[in-house]
């Protein structure tokens, strides 16, 4: 078992080391530029603008003639001389009621929806981008820690093999130490394997090939952790209902769903079509000239079906915009109290995570003076790297929990 670790241990420090090192800002300029998802979701802003182009073409004038075949006065084939027959028409659709009109704004109103579209998946990768950014740069932390300590402990365990074989301690002391040094390698081979899922999620979203080491400013980190929001929650949420894609979606929404029940009504009307013609001998009198027009009666209303549906998808898109208004309330709520606490139990563990370092190096010394037991030291030591693993993680918690309220309103605010 301590083998299989042991190997496993090796394996995850080389592919640790064979990695390229990379700032957060690197990670985005890399994600802006090579994410396949983005690139891809552009070409539905392209294709929504080709649309709109589409919508403002009308029907083509339609033009129709005819010519004499046979002229059976005169026996002649094809007779359309000045004393034969040919007539000319064309013919022009008009749209009637402002259906055009509302056609047009229907489609640029589907290019506002796949911009925000757009600017919603960018907002949701961009978060996954961070996130899995701290979720490595914080496991690289606690494992750059728990190597400390197995360093100190190879040398303890080095030292007391020697007293052991001088039968100056028992071996069942070394066997201890190396028992808690393993399971300090054990506990990085877990954070190592958490680490390297992160990391391929790094991969996938700036589409790169080696796997990314997170490198960070841990001073600039430390001091933003305390730092409380210069908003206070109604102002946060303020800033969400004007910026938040999810929920400008859902206004949009409503308004294309407007735009779409003023079309089906328009549509119900009737258009006029409207054309000439010219008639050599076929008329009332010769070379005739007309004017023509016609339009369908509107006995029955023939789209009050999608009437109906546009009215029942602008009635739930009225729900939608209120549904989402009080989830991001709620959202953002959630993670600024949940910031607010955690700010407050990070302080806390600080001040006396001070007086555990001084501890810690006393308890070395004092053990390697054999001041303190065995069983005492151990228990410290498991203790101890409980408390590191845990301020790195609350460490952690913060960043994300301020990476969320950016993520929700949709503005930097930390």
């Amino acid at each position: 078992m301590a083998r299989t670790l042991g190997m496993l241990f090796l394996i995850f420090s080389f592919s640790a080391n064979a990695q390229t090192s990379l700032s957060l800002k690197d990670c985005e300029i890399l994600f802006q530029k090579n994410n396949l998802q983005l690139l891809s979701e552009q070409y539905n802003i392209a294709g929504s603008k080709a649309a709109v182009i589409q919508a403002r073409i009308w029907e083509q004038p339609y033009v129709s003639g005819e010519v004499n075949f046979y002229n059976p006065n005169n026996k002649q084939v094809f007779d359309i001389g000045k004393k034969g027959q040919k007539a000319l028409a064309i013919q022009q659709l008009i749209y009637m009621g402002g259906k055009k009109k509302s056609e047009i704004e229907f489609a640029q109103s589907n290019v506002q929806l796949a911009e925000l579209q757009y600017e919603e998946l960018l907002r949701n990768l961009s978060y996954q981008l961070k996130s899995s950014f701290y979720e490595v740069y914080f496991g690289q932390l606690k494992i750059k820690q728990l190597e400390k300590q197995i360093t100190q402990l190879d040398e303890l365990i080095k030292a007391y093999t020697v007293q052991a074989n001088k039968g100056n301690v028992a071996l069942k002391e070394v066997v201890r130490l190396e028992s808690l040094a393993l399971s300090l390698r054990n506990d990085i081979n877990d954070i190592q394997k958490t680490v390297m899922a992160f990391q391929e999620n790094l991969q996938i979203l700036t589409n790169t090939n080696e796997n990314i080491s997170a490198i960070g400013n841990e001073s600039d980190l430390n001091q933003q952790m305390l730092t409380p929001s210069i908003f206070t929650l109604a102002q946060l949420q303020g800033k969400a209902l004007e910026k938040n894609p999810n929920y400008l979606k859902a206004v949009k929404q409503k308004e294309q769903d407007e735009i779409n029940l003023r079309w089906q009504k328009a549509i119900a009307k009737p258009d006029l079509t409207i054309g000439g013609t010219y008639d050599q001998s076929g008329g009332a009198f010769s070379n005739q000239v007309t004017l023509t027009f016609g339009m369908s009666l509107p006995f029955k209303n023939k789209n009050r079906g999608n009437i109906k549906v546009a009215e029942s998808l602008l009635s739930k898109s009225s729900v939608d915009i209120d549904q989402a208004k009080t989830s991001l309330s709620a959202q953002l709520a959630t993670a600024y109290n949940t910031l607010n606490y955690q700010q407050s139990q990070l302080s806390k563990s600080l001040q006396s995570m001070g007086d555990f370092e001084t501890v810690y190096t006393g308890v070395i010394q004092n053990f390697q003076k054999r001041n303190i037991s065995l069983i005492e030291f151990t228990d410290f030591i498991e203790s101890y790297n409980q408390s590191i693993l845990y301020i790195n993680e609350i460490k952690k918690q913060i960043i994300l929990s301020k990476e969320t309220i950016n993520y929700i309103a949709n503005e930097n605010i930390f």
